[in-house]
């Protein structure tokens, strides 16, 4: 079956349990043996065939018990409720692998990589961010309330900078570092993040890939 043509474009916050910098990045075991996190893009300019998605905002959820690359964890879409039922479905495919090339994006090997796929939910959220500050505010009223900041070294001297460059990275190609935390209440994938690896940076995605 044909892939419908897709392309989504804008800048991208996300947060996990590992260390600064994730091992995950470097192709190492994660900092605690597990993987949990999130990440939230604003869609600055994209589209799904002829559907429009600019303006949409989405938050994408996950967990693994171990390595991502040994399964079996679960996913879960928070879709912007502003979204009409053509974006919905739109979206819903796209993040959870569909109408993707095999590993050509980190939403397909996360799908591919878990055993759930939770159904996603629709609901009205706040989504800021400042990449070149480092900072992000997430807030889905009884579902997430997350945030990024720069890092800030326990010897003092004022806010850390530091980056994270792969030419060939299937998520991003360059993301600025940061200190994440996200906080779920009422989702069937819980987080508990508090001060540890986050990003920031432009995500450009289409069924191919990353766009270079």
């Amino acid at each position: 079956m044909a892939q419908v043509d897709w392309y989504i474009e804008g800048p991208e916050f996300g947060s996990c349990n590992c260390a600064f910098g994730c091992p995950c990045q470097f192709e190492a075991l994660p900092t605690h043996g597990d993987c949990r996190g999130m990440e939230a893009v604003r869609i600055d300019k994209g589209h799904y065939g002829e559907t429009d998605l600019a303006g949409l905002n989405f938050v994408v959820m996950y967990a693994w018990p171990g390595p991502i690359f040994e399964g079996d964890g679960a996913i879960q879409a928070i879709i912007d409720e502003r979204a009409n039922g053509g974006q919905r479905a739109a979206l819903a495919s796209v993040l959870y692998g569909g109408d993707t090339g095999e590993a050509a994006t980190h939403w397909w090997v996360f799908a591919a990589m878990s055993a759930t796929e939770h159904e996603p939910l629709f609901k009205a959220f706040e989504f800021e961010i400042d990449i070149a500050a480092r900072t992000a505010k997430i807030s889905i009223p009884g579902i997430m309330e997350a945030s990024g900041a720069p890092i800030i070294p326990p010897h003092g001297g004022g806010p850390h900078r530091a980056a994270i460059a792969i030419p060939n990275g299937i998520e991003f190609e360059y993301a600025e570092m940061g200190s994440g935390t996200a906080k779920t209440s009422g989702t069937v994938i819980d987080l508990d993040i508090a001060g540890k690896y986050g990003q920031f940076n432009m995500l450009r995605h289409s069924g191919r890939g990353v766009v270079r």
